[in-house]
């Protein structure tokens, strides 16, 4: 087999030959579901060829993939730089229909990407609550949804009943009375804060089940994932970044370090 010609198809179409070559790893090794999709079919022929490589020329497989990382890497560095570009430049592009508290001239932007079942998103809220009681006339608080369904299973539906109190003009409300409540999260507490805050209950409950509530939530994910976030909480001020239940003392050092850099 030509190896420089292999390498160049690796190369072309690498996505494919690491999907290709970990699902035959694993048909080989164990049970499991992602051995059994049908989303990738391997020929006994095609299978052979490629074990063959790798007993003979795992450098190549090893090649292949770098160059591939490397390729996503720079395809996420690119991304990263945009938006935080169009944060400096064109904050309200990036605010969008998110709901947003604090100083309305948008000079300093504060994004939270955060999960209402997090228990770091909560430790945090309760910082970015003095941060801002301090701050608000400065900084602009925008929040982003990014619940992480695979670990927690009642964050999107709680996502959802915040942005139907978005609706009705009462997202920070309902977002503080879901954190400071997160071991309760449930329909109950759903329906509670609803009507402890006095919205109109069929336009609360028609707007978390909508289309629209999924489709916000989701432009908000795929925001972060673009971005490649991982986890929660994060955040961007400007152009500075930090993640975790942060201290209220490292804010205030991001704020200081923002405002050096505008001069």
């Amino acid at each position: 087999m030509n190896i420089s010609w292999l390498k160049q198809q690796l190369d072309r179409w690498s996505r494919f030959w690491i999907s290709t070559v970990l699902m035959v790893a694993i048909t080989l090794t164990s049970c499991s579901q992602s051995a059994q999709s049908d989303q990738v079919k391997v020929s006994p022929e095609l299978e052979k060829q490629i074990l063959q490589v790798i007993r003979d020329h795992p450098e190549v497989i090893l090649e292949s993939v770098q160059a591939y990382q490397q390729q996503q890497d720079g395809q996420l560095q690119q991304a990263r730089q945009t938006f935080l570009e169009q944060m400096k430049t064109n904050p309200k592009a990036i605010i969008g229909s998110s709901p947003a508290t604090g100083a309305s001239t948008q000079d300093i932007v504060l994004v939270e990407f955060s999960d209402f079942q997090c228990p770091f998103c909560a430790r945090a809220h309760q910082t970015i609550q003095q941060f801002m009681k301090v701050h608000q006339d400065q900084v602009t608080l925008v929040y982003k949804h990014f619940p992480l369904t695979q670990i927690h299973p009642e964050a999107l539906n709680a996502a959802k009943a915040s942005w139907a109190a978005q609706q009705q003009g009462k997202f920070w409300e309902y977002q503080n009375a879901l954190f400071t409540q997160q071991d309760q999260l449930g329909e109950e507490l759903y329906l509670a804060i609803a009507k402890q805050l006095n919205l109109n209950l069929d336009q609360f409950n028609q707007d978390r089940q909508s289309q629209k509530a999924q489709a916000a939530i989701e432009e908000d994910i795929q925001l972060a994932e673009s971005l490649g976030i991982s986890g929660t909480p994060f955040f961007v001020m400007n152009g500075e970044t930090f993640s975790g239940a942060v201290e209220l003392s490292k804010m205030e050092e991001v704020l200081a370090a923002v405002k050096a850099s505008k001069g």
